[in-house]
């Protein structure tokens, strides 16, 4: 009696491919070569036939718009095509969008730029009339301000949003304090500087100035921003790790100062670098406050003091005669002050990448 075994099964093919064939595609670098048509034809609208730069863009644009869908519709197919459209609106929004910056940094960086100088960062205004003099009593002031409207808003904002994410959760006074923190985020900043000076004018009567007002000024603007930050990146801690130390009898407090902030620090420190960044270049709030002076204060409790924001507005506003060399440092202290913040927004991003896990790098 014949022991094989029965034929095993037919395998069925695998499903056949839905055809070998693939539409023709334009080359990879087809947007380019259309960009780079589309300035060659502006240039020639522009420069060799005399039409205005406006309608000489707006021709060049035209033909990218238009005609690359057209192209691609022609050898790719409808859905290519309409994919190209959208990738061809999209990037010149962008390009629209950048305009205004790319136009404000070449023009305070074209007019900054030369008075950029040892003597401008070394010399304040002190006695000087016409060319001469620098920004280094408004270069301080800036720091002291910042400084202390730091010290002051670090802490408290920090404080408030550990209350919020690790005791307040859904309670009334986490959502009393959320929602005040939302609103004080939209206040305009002349109304922050406004309340500074109305509390200041209590205790020590009309018309005082001083740094430190202007400090709780920008107090008032830089607290919600950290609350907000902060309570952010507290949220992304896992809650595991909290409960894993609740599980070796760790206490709360020690929890969150130990396990809670250094996971969120690289994020706690952005916020807090943004933040003063924000309002590092507020003007209002200090020209009511503080005021401007030609010299050096280093007493935040004692007369006015210079800040760039306000020496730039003064600057412009009261050029005195001849008006050339104030407008030209008020350039400078625009340009140095664009830096400042740069240079902040640069170190929040190191910040971050540095103090980020590897593998998110």
């Amino acid at each position: 009696m014949s022991t094989t075994a029965p034929p095993a099964p037919k395998r069925e093919d695998a499903p056949a491919q839905l055809s070998s064939w693939h539409h023709p595609q334009l080359p990879r670098r087809s947007g380019w070569v259309a960009l780079a048509i589309a300035v060659v034809l502006t240039s020639a609208l522009h420069a060799g036939l005399g039409l205005a730069l406006i309608p000489s863009l707006l021709a060049g644009w035209a033909v990218v718009v238009v005609g690359f869908p057209l192209l691609s519709y022609a050898v790719e197919g409808r859905r290519k095509a309409f994919d190209r459209l959208v990738t061809v609106v999209v990037s010149s929004a962008f390009a629209l969008a950048m305009v205004p910056l790319v136009s404000i940094l070449w023009t305070v960086v074209k007019n900054g730029l030369p008075v950029l100088a040892p003597e401008f960062f070394s010399y304040s205004m002190r006695n000087v009339v016409g060319e001469g003099g620098g920004i280094y009593h408004a270069i301080w002031g800036t720091v002291i301000i910042t400084a202390a409207t730091a010290a002051m808003s670090v802490p408290l904002g920090l404080l408030t949003a550990i209350y919020l994410v690790e005791y307040g959760g859904d309670g009334r006074l986490a959502k009393a304090i959320r929602f005040l923190v939302d609103v004080m985020t939209g206040i305009p900043s002349i109304v922050a500087g406004l309340f500074a000076y109305a509390l200041f004018v209590v205790f020590f009567g009309p018309g005082v100035r001083m740094g430190f007002a202007g400090a709780v000024a920008l107090t008032v603007l830089m607290t919600p921003v950290v609350v907000r930050s902060s309570e952010e990146m507290l949220q992304l801690v896992p809650n595991e790790l909290r409960e894993a130390a609740y599980a070796l009898g760790v206490p709360r407090w020690r929890t969150i100062v130990k396990v809670v902030l250094p996971t969120a620090m690289a994020g706690l420190v952005t916020g807090i670098t943004l933040a003063v960044a924000r309002v590092i270049g507020e003007t209002a709030p200090l020209l009511i406050t503080v005021g401007i002076t030609d010299s050096t204060n280093f007493n935040l409790f004692d007369g006015r003091m210079a800040t760039l924001p306000v020496f730039t507005y003064s600057s412009i506003m009261s050029p005195g005669v001849p008006p050339e060399p104030s407008i030209a440092r008020a350039w400078g202290a625009a340009l140095v002050l664009m830096l400042i913040v740069m240079a902040l927004n640069l170190v929040a991003r190191l910040v971050t990448y540095f103090f980020s896990p590897k593998d998110k790098r």
